[in-house]
């Protein structure tokens, strides 16, 4: 039977968590963690994800506040704006929505934040500790993933993992933490991409597969082994004839790819809450840094 990894249910449990964590802080006399967000633009995808953070952070107890920034802003006012939110004592985390306007350099971008509240863990410092497997923000879709397999009990160590995607925000990150001490980790980790060839010759060989590629159902029955682990990272918004004008669709052929593995995430429900969660988890971390707890 096939273990259906529901980050949804999961998420909700540990940002439950995490509340009650916050009312015992605040109980003691102590400021809420300060979630900060600056979204540029009118992406549709950027607005509904920055929208479900303050959400979350309303849930756990957390301050949020959200910059709305207009798509022609310049790239030294939002320089200026990062600036000044790392100048603020009072804010624990900064997470800079990504993608931004075609004028403006996300690298640049990324390495203005101050790397002690980069709780999107995106910047350089914080990728080399990681690199290192030294303390650091995880970036919080592969901390989700993590969290999900650890939470699952899912056995990782010596096993065969195939991440498919390099991404410095996930393939790359991901198949650092696969390979890493401990458990979830102590895998073999093979990455592929966009120019590996006979990328099934990989899959159909591994223990666990990790796709991240945004191309919908790319991942087919007959590219996994019987009994494989599953996890699919992507999510792409297809055009469909229902109410909304769009379904949600991940990287995996979820009921080709069902019928054949051990556990597999579902798209919406499965890694998107827990990479909702890793960023809650990373501005706790950044808080209680701060505060010395």
């Amino acid at each position: 039977m096939t273990t259906i990894l529901d980050g949804k249910s999961l998420a909700l449990k540990l940002r439950g968590d995490i509340r009650a964590e916050v009312d015992s802080l605040r109980a003691k006399g102590l400021r809420s963690p300060h979630l900060a967000a600056i979204l540029v633009g009118e992406d549709g995808a950027s607005k509904t994800y920055v929208n479900s953070k303050e959400k979350d952070c309303e849930y756990v107890g957390f301050y949020s506040s959200v910059h709305r920034l207009p798509a022609d802003t310049s790239e030294a006012d939002l320089q200026k704006l990062i600036q000044s939110i790392n100048e603020n004592a009072d804010i624990d985390g900064l997470i800079v929505q990504l993608p931004l306007p075609k004028h403006i350099d996300a690298t640049k971008i990324t390495e203005a934040i101050n790397p002690e509240i980069d709780v999107d863990g995106f910047h350089t410092i914080s990728v080399g500790k990681l690199t290192k497997n030294e303390d650091t923000y995880i970036s919080a879709t592969p901390f989700g993933v993590i969290k999900l397999l650890e939470e699952y009990g899912i056995e990782t160590k010596g096993k065969h993992c195939v991440v498919i995607g390099r991404s410095n925000i996930v393939g790359r990150p991901m198949s650092i933490l696969m390979s890493r001490g401990g458990n979830p980790g102590e895998c073999t980790v093979t990455l592929c991409h966009r120019y590996t060839k006979d990328i099934a010759m990989y899959t159909q060989m591994a223990d666990i597969v990790i796709v991240a590629v945004g191309i919908p159902e790319f991942l087919k029955g007959d590219m996994i082994k019987p009994g494989a682990v599953v996890i699919d990272v992507g999510i792409t918004r297809v055009d469909s004839d229902n109410e909304k004008g769009y379904e949600l669709m991940g990287d995996v052929d979820y009921n080709a790819v069902k019928s054949q593995c051990s556990a597999i995430t579902p798209v919406p429900g499965g890694v998107g809450p827990m990479t909702r969660y890793g960023l809650l988890f990373n501005t706790l971390k950044s808080y209680k840094k701060k505060q010395g707890l």
